[in-house]
């Protein structure tokens, strides 16, 4: 299957601002090694990251911790917000987004796939209630499908990939392709993926999970497509940065927050 046509840009930079899973690293109340490790690594937040050109700032996914990882990373403004599915680890800091309306005097631009859009109207009601509440947030939502578009300079082409029977968003950028909470991947999907020179998916433990890749099923897909490099995400609590980087193939790292790369 043909792969859309995707533009070259200049340089692009994607920084993971979380890389944990909906629990986050550590676990309240978890005394297992990687929870009380001192190694800064294992300290993740909930999944999410910046993606930033020239022209514009979009970021995947806006969980829990997403006010904090704004502040963290010092980010100033968000063009538009791209949600791979209606989680509440990847949707629930949407309320957050006040300030970016304030500030930017205009609705925050929102992609997903349909069924994330309509969750957003039960999760968070008041933001699209007929007499909205003047301090409510503000969004335009965008449905994706399986289709190039833009914000700004970026190109982004969204693909479907299935958590448990979740159909979830997938997103290449150029020469990056960002999966998160993928458990199948169909074969149109992963023509999407090929060709890609980055590779972030998710990985969340060694064991087998009924709604997630286990790192062996990460492995696996990276393999196949063979990027000339990947990063693993959305990273359980059994899995120590310092231990399963030793195990790691050349080319595949364990993601860390904080942690920017230029595609």
């Amino acid at each position: 299957m043909a792969i859309p046509s995707i533009n070259t840009f200049a340089m692009k930079r994607l920084t993971f601002l979380g890389t944990g899973t909906s629990q986050g690293v550590p676990i309240i109340g978890c005394h297992c090694p990687v929870c009380q490790s001192s190694d800064s690594h294992d300290k993740r937040l909930r999944t999410s990251a910046l993606v930033s050109t020239d022209q514009v700032q979009v970021v995947i996914d806006a969980g829990p911790d997403f006010r904090y990882q704004m502040l963290r990373a010092g980010v100033e403004n968000v063009d538009a917000i791209l949600l791979t599915h209606p989680h509440r680890d990847h949707v629930g800091g949407l309320d957050d987004v006040r300030p970016f309306n304030y500030y930017q005097k205009h609705p925050m631009p929102v992609y997903g796939n349909a069924i994330t859009l309509k969750a957003l109207r039960t999760t968070i009601p008041y933001a699209f209630a007929e007499h909205r509440y003047p301090g409510a947030p503000e969004f335009t939502l965008y449905e994706v499908e399986d289709r190039p578009f833009r914000v700004g300079n970026l190109e982004i082409l969204p693909f479907e990939v299935m958590h448990y029977k979740l159909p979830i968003t997938a997103y290449r950028m150029g020469d990056l392709v960002y999966i998160t909470d993928a458990k199948f991947i169909s074969r149109s999907s992963v023509e999407r993926i090929k060709g890609c020179k980055t590779l972030v998916v998710n990985a969340l433990r060694k064991e087998p999970h009924l709604s997630h890749f286990s790192l062996s099923d990460a492995l696996a897909l990276i393999e196949e497509v063979r990027p000339e490099r990947a990063y693993l995400t959305h990273i359980g609590h059994t899995m120590g940065y310092a231990a399963i980087s030793a195990e790691l193939p050349a080319g595949v790292e364990m993601a860390y927050d904080g942690l920017a790369i230029d595609f």
